[in-house]
């Protein structure tokens, strides 16, 4: 008799996108393409398009509650990947689910807006992910504007990235992602600092000539996830999706689809 197989399980907790090119789509369409099977606890339903986002609908508490229990009691999950949270109240409901089911190998994207500039989260949640959230996460991978929400102070140099990195990962946290598409100058290098070894590493990165970049921080912290939940440590999951997130861009700009910021092609090592 042939011995079951078992799938490389990724929950992913995050708001769903309308047009397909972040949030829950986004996040769904990594984990399958990086060889897990992905299941979801949607928190929000926003319409949005390559324009922007025109509406948020926000999921109840409790419901948000009903679907994490649902998912973790039976199938279970080897990492969660956490996007959009909108209210302190969600925040405080999914800490309190995921530490429930002593879930492990937790990613955390701290979306606070959509890259349009459209806000995503309410002031209080900022608060409740540093005293609820944050401490459990193995890694937080915040853009640069979001590290100066959480921070309360702007970061603009590579110097500051470090430094930053060192402050977030003292809020307890095992590791903290800096990305740096954000910087003026014409370097885009990632910043990882490893709270456990007090290790920096810089990931270089190249920007890609391209308006189709919706949803590359959704991609790459579930592409980390993903990583994660087949084994690997937090940095070497981090380069792999590193480099995924990269090719998906590149594949992505050669594509035209709406009429703003269009996605990544997160299938590129298929079609």
């Amino acid at each position: 008799m042939a011995k079951e197989k078992r799938y490389s399980r990724v929950l992913t907790v995050a708001g769903s996108d309308s047009g397909g090119g972040a949030g829950i789509q986004a996040d769904l369409k990594t984990i399958a393409a990086n060889g897990c099977y992905g299941m979801s606890v949607i928190t929000a339903l926003t319409a949005q398009n390559t324009l922007g986002v025109s509406g948020i609908h926000v999921v109840p508490v409790d419901f948000v509650q009903v679907q994490l229990d649902a998912v973790l009691s039976d199938i279970g999950c080897d990492a969660v990947k956490i996007g959009m949270l909108f209210s302190a109240e969600q925040i405080r409901a999914v800490a309190e689910g995921l530490q429930r089911h002593g879930v492990q190998r937790i990613v955390l994207d701290p979306v606070m807006a959509a890259q349009s500039g459209e806000k995503l989260v309410q002031d209080e949640a900022i608060v409740a992910l540093r005293k609820h959230l944050i401490p459990l996460a193995d890694l937080i991978t915040p853009n640069l504007p979001e590290a100066s929400v959480l921070l309360g102070l702007e970061i603009r140099t590579s110097a500051e990235i470090h430094e930053a990195a060192v402050e977030l990962a003292g809020l307890g946290c095992g590791a903290v992602l800096i990305k740096g598409g954000h910087l003026e100058s014409g370097d885009c290098d990632d910043c990882l600092y490893l709270a456990g070894e007090k290790r920096t590493v810089v990931l270089p990165g190249r920007r890609v000539a391209t308006t189709n970049n919706h949803g590359t921080g959704c991609t790459l912290s579930s592409a980390i996830a993903a990583n994660m939940a087949k084994g690997l440590e937090v940095e070497a999951a981090v380069r792999s999706a590193k480099e995924y997130i990269t090719a998906a861009i590149v594949a992505g700009s050669a594509y035209k689809i709406g009429k703003g910021h269009g996605p990544v092609h997160h299938f590129h090592p298929f079609w």
